[in-house]
């Protein structure tokens, strides 16, 4: 159960003295997601919010697709039987779990009990199973973006921090005992990229056994001390979270530091010796013995919802070019300018640039200014001599005025900041 590139952007300056608005209320004036009474712990998300949302998807899987990883998808409801097996039904069945009594399709007598999905992990080592496995397959990287249900209190959920339907960017990798070094190495450089790339400052934890927990002494000991070991080679400092380990294993967790000076976690690997012998998992080796895998358990943002919680209000609002879910917008000084705004706009939309046209009877002043609350990052302002010349004077969200330029030089600068996440 997982528990929570190109140059590098700053994040924004904020100063301390201003008020700096929750994910909440930002979520709103931005029109990115809310929340509502009738699906308690459940945000919608709202047009611009999916941009956001699918822009991460499309992250995350040119990150795994590049590492090696199969994507996959598993069911949201499944018996309860199968969180019996891997030992979270003790845990967390009665309390975090939504759990359904249905009828037996064979026999309306016999009440079947079925469960909303809480994790990923014990449904992969059913994908693992289709199949006999052999050790040419190994490392066996299964990623997958799925949506869980939590059964949080109602006094701790709290907007996009804390959900009761959750999504997750998950992967499960099954791997021989001589292969976790080389993929918790990976994973942990995978981490180092992403984060990096957004600007975060970070650092790892190590956590271990929690007092209550799944399987026997000697794996956590293993578990615990593969981890402790690649922590050494990568030359990484981790500090301690004594207890804090997954129920099936030990971790290594990602902190990261917001542009208001908080302190998250959010990405995590998890080495687990449980669930594999749970599950009887097996693959062939060089002798043609039956081996047990071992598995990781891995994410990177930890889930959707929080990751854009944080992110919306480490921005506040002013997310990275390649993230906003608005670019570009056009501004016409005058009517007489809309047709060649017009034509500005089909050619941005032609190389992909997320453009709008603001051709409202508004002054341009209040166009410039309900541009900078929607925190868009280029603003293209466009009157007679523009059109004369086939330019545009460009204008940032900060209100730095930039030189004319072509439409061509502008798309080209643009593409290149959204390719190198800027």
């Amino acid at each position: 159960m997982n528990e929570a590139a190109g140059s590098s952007p700053a994040p924004p300056t904020l100063k301390m003295d201003k008020i700096l608005k929750d994910h909440k209320q930002l979520g709103q004036e931005l029109e990115l997601f809310f929340t509502h009474e009738i699906a308690p712990g459940a945000p919608f998300w709202l047009p611009k919010g999916m941009i956001i949302f699918k822009e991460l998807e499309k992250y995350i899987r040119e990150l795994t697709e590049k590492a090696g990883y199969l994507e996959t998808s598993t069911p949201i409801m499944v018996k309860s039987e199968l969180f019996k097996q891997s030992g979270h039904w003790e845990k967390f069945g009665q309390h975090n779990m939504y759990n359904l009594q249905l009828s037996d399709e064979t026999d309306d007598s016999k009440p079947v009990s079925y469960s909303l999905k809480p994790m990923n992990c014990p449904e992969s080592t059913i994908i693992y199973r289709f199949r006999p496995r052999s050790y040419k397959e190994l490392p066996l990287r299964l990623s997958e973006i799925g949506r869980l249900h939590r059964r949080e209190k109602s006094g701790e959920v709290n907007g996009l921090l804390r959900v009761r339907q959750l999504t997750m960017d998950d992967a499960h990798i099954y791997a021989a005992e001589d292969q976790i070094f080389d993929e918790v190495s990976g994973i942990l450089d995978m981490m180092m990229e992403f984060y990096k790339s957004l600007g975060f400052e970070y650092e790892f934890r190590l956590a271990t056994r929690p007092d209550i927990r799944a399987g026997s002494d000697a794996g956590w000991d293993k578990a615990e001390r593969k981890l402790t070991e690649a922590l050494k080679k990568k030359g990484i400092k981790a500090g301690d979270k004594m207890g804090d380990g997954a129920f099936y294993g030990p971790k290594i967790d990602v902190h990261i530091k917001d542009s208001q000076g908080r302190e998250w976690q959010l990405a995590t690997v998890q080495l687990d010796f449980h669930q594999p012998e749970a599950f009887k998992l097996e693959y062939t080796d060089e002798k043609g013995q039956k081996v047990r895998p071992v598995m990781i358990h891995r994410a990177i943002f930890g889930s959707f919802e929080r990751f854009v919680a944080i992110l919306t209000e480490h921005f506040q609002g002013a997310f990275p070019l390649w993230l906003s879910p608005i670019q570009v917008i056009i501004i016409p000084i005058s009517d007489q300018n809309n047709e060649y705004a017009q034509n500005v706009l089909e050619q941005l939309n032609s190389s992909n640039i997320r453009v709008e046209l603001d051709n409202r009877p508004e002054t341009m002043q209040a166009k410039i200014r309900d541009s900078q609350l929607q925190k868009i990052p280029y603003m293209l302002i466009v009157g007679k001599k523009e059109e004369e010349i086939g330019q545009v004077s460009v204008r940032t969200r900060s209100g730095e005025k930039l030189a004319l330029l072509s439409i061509e030089e502008f798309t080209k600068r643009i593409l290149h900041e959204i390719e190198s996440k800027q």
